[in-house]
């Protein structure tokens, strides 16, 4: 079975926690659906991000796990040379958060994730984690003050390579 790999937007890909200058950081300002013309959201983001994260997936399939929906193929996807993926519908209801819709899309194959929110849910992430005992879970926590680094990307290449991925 093709592995997935999860991404999340903000934490991961926007350290929106950061403080100072990041560097290889490029900061945008983009209107999202539904918001008014003068409102925009700031967010810095890393085009080194998209090569790197294309090739720490190789053999993987690479989804968007964000509450962005689309729309992070419209924005953050080109922003960093991501081609658009695929999007889990995930709706903010209850306390599950996205692990339901997680679940849903993955099924029985073996997934990395790529969030800075798995511990807000701890119920609903050991429950998740408990369904998912007989396939290959890992769940790679992003500190949102620093977003993704190599580290993790290692975290995501070592994770996939019993499964053709990496």
């Amino acid at each position: 079975m093709r592995p997935i790999v999860f991404l999340d937007v903000d934490g991961p890909l926007n350290p929106f926690a950061a403080k100072g200058e990041l560097p290889g950081y490029v900061e945008h300002s983009f209107r999202l659906r539904g918001w008014s013309r003068r409102h925009r959201l700031r967010m810095r983001l890393n085009p080194a991000h998209g090569p790197a994260l294309l090739a720490a997936a190789a053999g993987a399939d690479l989804v968007w796990a964000t509450t962005w929906g689309h729309q992070a193929n419209t924005m953050v996807g080109p922003a960093i040379g991501l081609p658009a993926l695929p999007v889990v519908e995930c709706a903010q209801v209850g306390s599950g958060w996205k692990f339901a819709a997680v679940s849903r899309y993955a099924g029985p194959r073996p997934l990395v994730w790529l969030d800075d929110d798995f511990d807000l849910y701890p119920a609903a992430r050991d429950a998740f984690l408990d369904r998912r005992r007989d396939a290959v879970t890992a769940l790679v926590r992003v500190d949102p003050s620093t977003g993704i680094t190599d580290a993790h990307l290692a975290a995501v290449r070592e994770a996939l390579v019993p499964h053709g991925g990496g």
